[in-house]
């Protein structure tokens, strides 16, 4: 029986459960860049190269092992434009038995493949994605009955499941959580260790010069590109970051620096979303390094939390709250997303270093994606879709299921809840401590009001007082919450004025 099995771009694992069972006389590998998948969002230039590079490299590893592939390239004139279609231009050559996919990441395909499944007239089964530590199954699971769904307590089930650094059934060093310990700014004169950028390939630089051409109106640049495209470039960079990065990643990975957009991080987000790493292997390798003293616990606590606890627990909140979750908007957010997260054309030296670094590299680090980008839009007030479709189209790791719930629930708090407990609301101070930003900055971070104050600091206490109803009997804003009412009611509506009028100098309008 001749099967014809899909490979879609963010499933480049040779273990993938599409291709178990393949037999390299009879089936064929069906793999299609689709304008579908490109423009669904606009994605950065750098995300669409890194994908069509990511494939083809690994079309080609297929073939050397014996694979027929069935490859289907952005320029060809038969493209279908989309997955299903070209499910279908193949299926209708007549010569296979069935068809055999494994689980998409994006509910939105993932709609799409099941109505292509019921309707194709021959049998089309869809596996799951056993490249994951968590299942679906064992999420839910873990999830019923729960008043909260706590990433915390996930974690520690994670641990307790893996073995990863547990001493017999207590967690290594006698605590589950170093997190109070990774919330240093980086000491001023200490600069980031030198980072390991991969040189693109022959077939890397066809997919960049195919991507200038077709998407030249997308957001971003090309010319700083150095991801991962080969599971063995992923495999060098990854081996770079355990030996030389990693015992500074636990002090310093919430630290933010100007024209220092990697800092300490592990770079290899792009290389797990897409398949060509494994996560488990990636944990248990950074555990060898804390057994063999290489790197101290806090760091290697921190880094592997980072995957077995967050990125697992956002995936399967993603799945087990999706699609309604798409529509949450808890805090009835209205603005629009202000011009300059586009063009960085803001006196706001964090924000405008953030997007630049976005614009080059595709890429910011966890902290100023929520502390910055994400922080300015909740106390903005712009409206999550908005929100989701600029970090979708701006970020090469970003795929629906880890960008929703980090964005509209961590971010925005348009959750209600699920993911965070609290809105993770800031002013300037924050930002203050934990980068070299406002140093230079135009605005002054210990102002309160006035245009020459920092915007977060006029926006803060405004946003509290407008989100009051929904937000009062939250006990982790207990606090903030007894201070606003300390104010009294004359200062609490001068402050609610000043933040609707740096909403509207920000350009926050609402949206029609």
């Amino acid at each position: 029986m001749a099967v014809l099995r899909l490979v879609l771009g963010d499933q480049l694992s040779g273990g993938l459960t599409a291709l178990e069972g393949l037999d390299p006389a009879a089936d064929t590998v069906l793999m299609a860049e689709v304008r579908d998948e490109a423009t669904y969002v606009r994605h950065h230039k750098q995300k669409i190269a890194l994908v069509f590079a990511a494939m083809r490299n690994h079309a080609e590893r297929l073939r050397a092992r014996g694979v027929r592939v069935r490859y289907v390239a952005i320029d060809d004139p038969d493209n279908s434009g989309s997955i299903t279609g070209e499910l279908a231009r193949a299926l209708a050559a007549g010569v296979y038995d069935r068809a055999v996919l494994t689980e998409c990441g994006e509910w939105r395909l993932a709609e799409h493949l099941a109505a292509f499944a019921e309707g194709a007239g021959l049998p089309v089964e869809i596996r799951e994605d056993r490249r994951f530590i968590c299942s679906h199954d064992r999420f839910r699971r873990w999830a019923s009955g729960k008043s909260q769904l706590r990433m915390e307590f996930f974690y520690r089930e994670m641990r307790r499941a893996t073995g990863l650094l547990m001493d017999g059934d207590q967690p290594e060093g006698g605590r589950w959580n170093y997190d109070a310990e990774n919330r240093k700014k980086a000491p001023r004169g200490v600069k980031p260790p030198q980072r390991l950028r991969i040189t693109p390939n022959a077939i890397a630089q066809g997919a960049m010069a195919d991507v200038a051409c077709l998407f030249p109106d997308h957001f971003g640049a090309l010319h700083d590109f150095g991801w991962p495209t080969t599971a063995e470039e992923a495999e060098t960079v990854l081996e770079d970051f355990l030996a030389n990065i990693l015992p500074g990643f636990g002090d310093w990975q919430d630290a933010m620096a100007e024209d220092q957009p990697w800092m300490w991080h592990g770079l290899i987000s792009t290389s797990l979303n897409l398949g060509l790493l494994d996560p488990v292997d990636v944990c248990r390798r950074a555990e060898a390094v804390y057994r063999a003293g290489r790197a101290p616990l806090n760091a290697v606590e921190g880094f592997i939390r980072q995957i077995l606890g967050w990125r697992e627990f956002v995936r399967g909140i993603y799945w087990l709250k999706a699609p309604e979750y798409r529509a949450r908007n808890f805090l009835d957010a209205d603005r629009n997303l202000p011009w300059f997260y586009w063009s960085g054309e803001t006196d706001m030296a964090c924000v405008a270093d953030v997007v630049k670094t976005t614009r080059e590299n595709a890429y910011a680090h966890h902290i100023q994606r929520l502390m910055v980008t994400g922080n300015l839009a909740l106390l903005l007030g712009v409206h999550p879709d908005a929100v989701d479709d600029w970090y979708m189209a701006v970020y090469a790791d970003a795929y629906e299921w880890v960008e929703m719930p980090n964005t509209r629930g961590m971010a925005l708090f348009a959750d209600g809840g699920i993911v965070g407990s609290k809105p993770y609301a800031a002013s300037g101070a924050y930002i203050d401590r934990m980068s070299d930003y406002c140093g230079g900055c135009r605005y002054d971070v210990k102002s309160k009001s006035g245009d020459a104050a920092c915007p977060f600091n006029r926006l803060y206490w405004g946003f509290l007082e407008r989100n009051r109803g929904r937000l009062r009997d939250n006990p982790r804003l207990a606090m903030p919450y007894r201070t606003l009412d300390g104010f009294g009611e004359a200062r609490r509506a001068a402050l609610a004025a000043e933040a609707e009028a740096c909403r509207t100098l920000l350009g926050a309008t609402p949206r029609d």
